[in-house]
C-alpha cells in the first residue's frame, strides 16, 4: 500500500511541477535577448500582450528582407547568412524560438518588461533589445532590428556567443 501512495504522490507532484513550468513559461515569454553585461529581465508579473508598431518597416520592395513576408523565406535567408559568416544554428531552433518569442510577428514589441520600462522594449521575431542588436549585428543584413532577416541573424549571432547556438535556447534568452 505504500509503494501505491508514493507512486501516487510522485505522479501529482510531477502534474503539478509540469503546471507550473507550463504557467511559468507562458510569463517568461517577454524574457528578452540582452548583451551579457545587462542585467537579466525580470519575469512579468502579470500576462500582458506584446504589440506591434504600427508602421511596417520591415518591408522590401525588392524582396531582400524575405519571400513575400514569409517567416520560411527569412529562416531560409538568415540560415544562408549565418553559413556565410559562421554561425551556427538550424531551421528548427530559429523557427521554435520565434514561435516562442514573437508568433512569427516581425512587428512584435514588448512595450512592458523591464527593459520597455528603461526605454529599450524588445522587438522583432526574437524579441532583440536595440543594444544586443546594435552589438551583434551581421554585416550583410539590414541595419533595422526590425527587419526579419537582421533580426533573427542578429539573435543568432547572439545565442551562438552566449549559448553555443540557438539551437541550445530552448527557453526565453
Amino acid at each position: 500500500m505504500t509503494a501505491i501512495t508514493t507512486r501516487r504522490r510522485f505522479a501529482r507532484l510531477r502534474t503539478l511541477a509540469l503546471t507550473g513550468i507550463a504557467t511559468t513559461g507562458a510569463a517568461t515569454v517577454a524574457l528578452t535577448l540582452m548583451p551579457a553585461s545587462a542585467q537579466a529581465a525580470e519575469a512579468p508579473q502579470a500576462a500582458r500582450s506584446v504589440t506591434a508598431p504600427s508602421s511596417d518597416s520591415h518591408t522590401d520592395p525588392k524582396g531582400t528582407t524575405g519571400t513575400a513576408g514569409n517567416l520560411d523565406g527569412w529562416i531560409k535567408q538568415s540560415l544562408a547568412v549565418m553559413k556565410e559568416k559562421g554561425i551556427p544554428g538550424s531551421y528548427e531552433g530559429l523557427h521554435r524560438n520565434i514561435m516562442r518569442e514573437s508568433g512569427g510577428n516581425p512587428n512584435a514589441q514588448n512595450n512592458w518588461d523591464v527593459n520597455a520600462q528603461k526605454g529599450t522594449p524588445s522587438k522583432g521575431l526574437l524579441q532583440v533589445i536595440d543594444p544586443t542588436f546594435n552589438a551583434y549585428h551581421v554585416a550583410g543584413t539590414a541595419d533595422s532590428v526590425t527587419d526579419p532577416v537582421a533580426n533573427i541573424t542578429a539573435a543568432a549571432n547572439y545565442a551562438a556567443q552566449r549559448y553555443g547556438s540557438i539551437d541550445n535556447v530552448n527557453s526565453a534568452y
